[in-house]
């Protein structure tokens, strides 16, 4: 995970297990809730839809919805 400073809003690549800052900020926005979540308190994304999670209950939910 490799950290940027910065005021506002990042814009981040999420990958498997780690994410890299593309644009330098302190936090990013949850896709569910719009939530701001400060970059190092970010424990749930999706590589797949490359989202951010406030919380993992968000994240299965998110994750386990049918289409």
């Amino acid at each position: 995970m490799l950290m940027n400073s910065g005021n506002g809003e990042a814009k981040l690549h999420y990958g498997a297990s780690a994410f890299r800052v593309v644009r330098g900020g302190n936090f990013v926005r949850c896709a569910v809730s719009g939530e701001a979540i400060q970059l190092e308190e970010l424990r749930y994304w999706s590589a797949e839809y490359q989202e951010a999670y406030a919380t993992c209950e968000i994240a299965t939910k998110r994750l386990t919805a049918e289409p």
